[in-house]
């Protein structure tokens, strides 16, 4: 595969404010060395905003329900759910929730998938099965009967990047990844402060495998979030998105924010579009997070016009972060 026309790297600097008013990113410029992957926004993207406010076991027929708005044609496809799994904290609402993960599971399963795989590979923790037994995510797929995979430890291939912005030509990444039909980003909703926000887009940062690029992920982090982030959901696409917004996170996310119930899940064929509903429930500017910005230029719909609302609508007023 052609590597295209190379371009000059331009200097980029980002500067990353997370206060109890609200976001505030620095302009940024993103150039990316090469273009493999021409424009693939769909010319209108499906998001469906749940009403959940606590986790049971109705989420899975809520989940069901939602996951039939879309008509996926998942029967008979291997689906890998990949949720947000860093830390455990008992005081602090860091990693996608263990029910809302099982759930997704089951109503997938319900859908006639010919399996569900949950993987990840965080990026502070590095014995991840501690994590799955401290999480309760371990319970969780135990009593369902789902595999789990661990990113920073499974066998990888060497990737072609599909858009240069970190100027790297290619990623090692897990072949649980690589061989599935349907990737699904579950990210929960929190602030970031380095990223801005935290959602479906920089989830992604979990298939990178921390036996190739250290922790967190660190080759990534040295060049660039913002870059990176592009890079990897340009090379690795997410089909679906389930976004844990029950309760979430604000302040100095993604480990030390305060909970924010929201009271939300929201579902997505878009990760753009996902991502950009999400950042609107928090009463974020999402135009002012780069990453979501340039990948509204190519890679997903952030535009309110092109995006379908099937399930409630956005709220009409946005709720702002609260004061620290």
């Amino acid at each position: 595969m052609s590597s295209g026309q190379r371009l000059d790297r331009r200097c980029f600097a980002a500067t990353v404010a997370v206060s109890g008013v609200g976001l505030s990113l620095a302009a940024a410029e993103l150039v990316p060395r090469h273009a493999l992957m021409r424009d693939r926004r769909p010319a209108r993207s499906r998001v469906a905003i749940l009403t959940a406010d606590r986790y049971s076991d109705a989420l899975e027929q809520l989940l069901y329900d939602g996951l039939k708005l879309f008509n996926l044609g998942v029967k008979g496809k291997n689906v890998l759910l990949k949720p947000n799994l860093v830390e455990y904290s008992a005081d602090a609402v860091i990693n996608t929730h263990p029910a809302l993960v099982g759930a997704a599971a089951v109503a997938f399963l319900r859908l006639g998938a010919a399996s569900v795989t949950v993987a990840e590979g965080p990026g502070h923790q590095r014995d991840t099965f501690l994590l799955l037994v401290e999480s309760g995510l371990g319970d969780q797929l135990r009593h369902r009967g789902v595999r789990f995979v661990d990113l920073n430890r499974d066998d990888v291939l060497k990737c072609r990047v599909r858009r240069g912005y970190t100027g790297l030509d290619h990623l090692w990444l897990p072949q649980t990844v690589l061989s599935s039909d349907f990737v699904v980003s579950m990210p929960k909703v929190k602030t970031h402060h380095w990223a801005g926000v935290t959602l479906s887009m920089k989830n992604m940062f979990g298939v990178i495998p921390g036996s190739c690029y250290g922790w967190p992920k660190n080759v990534l982090h040295w060049k660039g979030i913002h870059e990176s982030i592009l890079d990897i959901c340009a090379t690795v696409p997410i089909h679906f998105v389930i976004a844990d917004g029950i309760v979430a996170m604000e302040g100095n996310g993604p480990l030390h924010g305060r909970s924010r119930p929201l009271n939300t899940v929201v579902l997505a064929d878009d990760a753009v579009a996902a991502d950009f509903t999400c950042a609107r429930l928090m009463g974020l500017n999402p135009m002012a997070v780069p990453h979501l910005r340039e990948a509204s230029y190519f890679l997903g719909n952030g535009s309110l016009r092109r995006t379908q609302q099937l399930a409630s609508p956005l709220p009409r007023v946005f709720i702002p972060p609260e004061p620290v």
